[in-house]
């Protein structure tokens, strides 16, 4: 049980609670609502409609004007700290009837997750998983909305994974869910943190900032858990400067705890030595040797040994939208990937370069979300032209802004000598048809930025838009 600070208490505080809300739409009678101060509103000002809707306890951190007898009032310093408490009170603390893993960092974070849930699953155990593309209670499926869900829906699910038997959890852990107190509450059996590089610069007000905010996810972790970190990243170690937590590492590139070694690279797979043992994996690229590395040394640590792990290992298929790829009937090779960051799409496109024999035309479709970080516009732009042979800027979810102002913006970061490589499309479907048109036998098509996401976000409207979907549709209609 955890304890929220009261600050003062106006009213009974003998009542009994049908249900805890932060959003004021949701409530019914006899309900706890909690007063969040979010980035667009401010739920302070929705007090009085919680309270015609039925609730009868409001927690906030300043009292409305008007106080409405029968209801009680409870202030605290941080509302958003308290829902955290109290949601995990409410549905008795399922955290700690099972092992979490939670894995931070910018790049890997669903692709580790879900791996450690489709391992474990094929294991024998009945496993849990919260991340960006969905959320699986043992065996059933369910959509998600955030990398890291609100407090009240982390612990319902939780809830139900104690009721379902759920031994493991492996959860998505953002910068955007620590610094919003999502994660508060919870007994974490052990962290993950991948690497760290350029995003959410819009959110958090510096690189600083952002890092400090994953690193304070190890902070709070407690001496029986444990902390994996990427050895090969300058930020791993900062991550556990202050952790109680036992730490680890993993690396490509130096000595680890966990250490793999690339023998050989192909679109079909990875030929890695691992602690000195040779296994044959499908998945590829240098970014994918790191995650499995990642997800070898959780399992270790959580008492699986070690021929089970490569064994199942070998069994790991890529995860929707993450360096997924199809061949057309002409021989033309397409890579879905979600790569939204500088680095990531840095990482998927020097994969594929170390991968092909360069006589393939290598054509990349990418653009830049709006009303996010636009500083990594540029950088986007430059990598995409700096290692492609031809590129198409083109929407991504433009959201609220206007998607040929983010293309122009994308535009400034192309060095003058790679400018005839590049053409811009602002419709994105059009995009991918050209680069199809475009794409020869045996020549490479990458279309980054959305990975799984099945819609496209214009003007706060969402409509249906699948990158893979669209892609291969438009490559059977060509060879018609």
């Amino acid at each position: 049980m955890y304890n929220v600070s009261i600050e003062s208490t106006i009213g009974s505080m003998d009542k009994t609670i049908a249900a805890v809300h932060y959003d004021s739409r949701s409530v019914g009678v006899g309900d706890l609502f909690v007063a969040i101060k979010g980035g667009a509103f401010d739920g302070h000002t929705f007090i009085s409609k919680a309270i015609a809707l039925g609730a009868t306890v409001v927690v906030c951190r300043n009292l409305p004007e008007k106080i409405v007898e029968g209801v009680t009032y409870i202030t605290v310093t941080n509302t958003s700290r308290a829902l955290a408490f109290m949601a995990s009170n409410y549905y008795d603390n399922p955290s700690k009837n099972l092992k979490l893993v939670g894995i931070t960092g910018t790049n890997g974070k669903t692709t580790i997750a879900t791996l450690l849930y489709e391992l474990f699953k094929n294991a024998g155990y009945k496993v849990g998983l919260l991340s960006t593309v969905k959320i699986m209670v043992n065996e059933k499926a369910y959509p998600s909305t955030h990398t890291t869900p609100d407090s009240l829906v982390i612990n319902a699910y939780l809830s139900q994974m104690n009721t379902e038997g759920v031994e493991f959890c492996f959860m998505e852990v953002s910068s955007h869910g620590i610094h919003q107190y999502r994660t508060e509450g919870l007994s974490f059996e052990g962290g993950v943190f991948t690497n760290l590089s350029h995003d959410h610069l819009d959110y958090h007000d510096s690189f600083a900032a952002y890092r400090d905010v994953k690193k304070s996810f190890f902070d709070q972790l407690p001496s029986s858990a444990f902390a994996l970190v990427n050895g090969d990243d300058k930020n791993g170690l900062v991550m556990v400067q202050n952790t109680k937590a036992k730490q680890y590492t993993y690396a490509l590139k130096s000595y680890a705890d966990f250490q793999v070694q690339i023998l050989e690279n192909q679109f079909r797979g990875l030929l890695l030595k691992v602690n000195n043992n040779e296994v044959w994996v499908k998945l590829i690229g240098d970014f994918n040797a790191y995650n499995l590395i990642a997800i070898f040394g959780v399992a270790k640590i959580l008492g699986l040994e070690t021929s089970e792990i490569l064994r199942l290992m070998s069994m790991l298929e890529n995860v929707n939208g993450r360096f997924q790829y199809f061949t057309s009937a002409s021989n033309v090779t397409t890579i879905i990937d979600y790569a939204h960051t500088p680095d990531a799409l840095k990482n998927v496109l020097e994969t594929i370069n170390s991968i092909r024999t360069k006589s393939e035309t290598l054509i990349t479709v990418v653009g830049c979300g709006g009303d996010r970080d636009k500083t990594k516009r540029p950088k986007m732009a430059h990598i995409a032209s700096a290692l492609s042979t031809k590129v198409i800027f083109t929407s991504d979810n433009p959201r609220s802004e206007n998607p040929e102002q983010i293309i122009s913006e994308m535009e400034a970061g192309v060095e003058s000598q790679n400018r005839k490589k590049t053409v811009s499309i602002t419709n994105r479907k059009q995009a991918i048809k050209t680069a199809c048109q475009f794409a020869q036998p045996n020549d490479i098509i990458l279309v980054a930025g959305k990975g799984h996401e099945t819609y496209q976000e214009i003007n706060g409207v969402k409509s249906e838009f699948n990158d893979y979907e669209i892609t291969q549709k438009i490559l059977i209609e060509l060879q018609k």
